[in-house]
């Protein structure tokens, strides 16, 4: 859906409400996190930084047509990031899309204790007694 498309609530334009927006980190990205900032200057990124990047580097892919032009409304930590990426410092046009970050990363950046193993075995232990 285009930015331009949404419509805007109350509370976001008031900022009453925090926002986030969690997109692959590739130029497109950015870029989509640049037109939000046009409607919303409060939008926050959420996992689109370096170390997030680093962490998934063996799930990176390509992006088939990176965005060239510059992006105004990135916080200096996000530009230094998409300059990187845009003029091929970390690597020819890579990208790492958010659906392939592990669950317990982003539990941990929401500050969600994760205990899968142990929530998963008292399931199968109730449902193995029948």
């Amino acid at each position: 859906m285009p930015v331009s498309l949404l419509r805007p609530q109350r509370c976001l334009l008031q900022k009453r409400c925090r926002l986030h927006y969690w997109g692959d980190i590739d130029t497109h990205g950015f870029a989509i996190l640049d037109a939000l900032r046009a409607r919303f200057d409060h939008v926050e990124s959420f996992l689109m930084d370096r170390g997030t990047l680093m962490a998934f580097e063996s799930l990176w892919g390509t992006e088939g047509s990176p965005i060239h032009r510059d992006l105004p409304r990135l916080t200096s930590e996000e530009r230094t990031l998409y300059d990187d990426l845009r003029d091929h410092r970390i690597g020819r046009s890579f990208r790492l899309e958010q659906e392939r970050i592990g669950f317990v990363w982003v539990a941990s950046a929401l500050g969600v204790e994760m205990h899968v193993r142990s929530c998963w075995a008292m399931s199968f232990a109730r449902t193995s007694r029948g």
